[in-house]
């Protein structure tokens, strides 16, 4: 059994729909406090009515630091504190590399790394008063490891997020704050339902567990890094995608399917 986080102060950026809602819904679910953040009233209003537990919402966009200097200050008025920061907002934009304009650039990197750094700028104070300070990344297999035409510059941002994640974690463990990644795969949230059911046999094809993930499972993986048990773990990534970055070419999951 790991150790409860029951009462532990979390926040989730992007946190109102997608992988951020499950993340928040896995926290909550353990007896954490959660706050997550998002740009449409609405739907944020909605998903903390609908989570399980202690769950409240803030209006926030991630692309401006003082939106950022907000959303942690009314985290640790309503939360007492930030023990575990989930930087989890992020948008992907799909635009071919020679039509991309400075404004695409600036839409992406500003919300998906410079976002990311605002997040951790922001809530430093209170997660060095937590004696169990945890940033965890909302990263990709996109970027870091695979690449998809019509996404170059979303690739881009979710690379550096990794190389900002492996320089904080030198710099804040002396605070005994780790930070680490998920990498996820091809997840099922509103917007890939939006591509259509061919695009997701595609996709569901290139993956051996023959499967697309859900929002939950990336939750574990990030409830998991917030642990005590994943204390001595920083600067690290865990990829969370049903093996789909494994096979040497697309017929290599075929051909197991048929030796099995």
């Amino acid at each position: 059994m790991f150790t409860s986080i029951a009462g532990r102060a979390v926040l989730v950026t992007g946190g109102t729909r997608g992988i951020g809602k499950g993340i928040a819904s896995v926290f909550a679910s353990n007896g954490a406090r959660v706050l997550i953040t998002g740009r449409d009233s609405d739907a944020a209003r909605a998903a903390a009515e609908e989570l399980p537990g202690e769950v409240s919402y803030v209006l926030a966009d991630v692309a401006d630091r003082e939106d950022c200097r907000r959303m942690a200050a009314i985290a640790q008025e309503r939360l007492g504190g930030i023990d575990v920061l989930c930087a989890n907002a992020g948008i992907f934009p799909e635009g071919r590399l020679a039509d991309l304009t400075e404004e695409d650039l600036d839409q992406v990197f500003g919300t998906n790394l410079k976002g990311t750094i605002f997040s951790v700028q922001a809530c430093l104070p209170a997660l060095e008063r937590s004696a169990r300070g945890r940033v965890i990344l909302t990263s990709s297999i996109t970027g870091p490891i695979t690449g998809v035409p019509g996404w170059t510059h979303y690739g881009a941002s979710k690379a550096g997020q990794l190389g900002f994640m492996r320089a904080a974690a030198i710099e804040l463990a002396p605070s005994g704050i780790t930070v680490n990644a998920v990498l996820p795969g091809n997840i099922i949230t509103e917007d890939l339902a939006d591509l259509g059911k061919a695009r997701m046999r595609n996709m569901t094809a290139a993956i051996p567990l023959r499967r697309l993930g859900t929002v939950d499972e990336i939750g574990h993986a990030v409830l998991f890094l917030a642990t005590e048990e994943a204390a001595y773990i920083t600067g690290q990534t865990i990829v969370v995608d049903g093996g789909q970055v494994l096979p040497e070419f697309l017929g290599a999951v075929a051909g197991a399917e048929a030796a099995g």
